[in-house]
């Protein structure tokens, strides 16, 4: 039986907000409507999760991130937008993935603050600097920074998927970005 809700984005990064039909099925525990709100922001969690609680763990916490989201669907009230709920959720569990004490793997950012016309060696030591730096900064510092730095988001947003003041996204992705920059110092990283 052909599913009801389509999907028009061709990718999850183009989807900027759920068809209230949808969330509506997902209410009702329709499957169809569960996989189409799968398919919008599974690719968009799943790279969230990569850069929270690395490559290993992502898909394991992605996949919980979804169960969450349709075991608590009701609690959505519309107040904010889909995207940055489903966010909430997603650095919820990342960081309570985190503090059950699971190993800290982070991965790479893909658009690395490096030249192109470097050695392929030069960049790969750079990238294994920044990456080992990058492991090292608090987490919850860090979901700040990848939310900026990575997804883009205002710090309006930001503020309200962590749930903290706007002024306070500032003052922390200061702090994420001093802690980085000193971390690649002791690292022994020259500019």
């Amino acid at each position: 039986m052909a599913s009801k809700h389509t999907t028009t984005p061709n990718d999850a990064s183009d989807a900027t907000e759920v068809d209230a039909s949808i969330l509506e099925g997902c209410r009702l525990k329709e499957r169809g409507a569960q996989q189409c709100l799968y398919e919008l922001y599974h690719r968009q969690v799943y790279r969230l999760m990569v850069r929270t609680v690395g490559l290993q763990d992502a898909a394991d916490v992605t996949q919980q991130v979804f169960l969450q989201l349709f075991r608590k669907i009701d609690q959505f009230a519309a107040q904010s937008k889909f995207q940055t709920w489903l966010y909430r959720l997603a650095i919820n569990e990342g960081l309570q993935h985190l503090r059950k004490g699971r190993r800290w793997n982070f991965q790479n950012l893909s658009h690395e603050p490096m030249s192109q016309h470097k050695p392929e060696f030069e960049r790969n030591e750079h990238k294994e600097l920044l990456d080992e730096a990058l492991s090292r900064v608090e987490p919850e510092l860090l979901s700040i920074f990848v939310l900026r730095e990575v997804e883009g988001l205002s710090y309006r947003e930001i503020a309200e998927v962590i749930k903290i003041p706007e002024g306070t996204v500032g003052s922390r992705l200061n702090r994420a970005r001093r802690e980085l920059q000193q971390h690649l110092a002791d690292l022994g990283w020259e500019p």
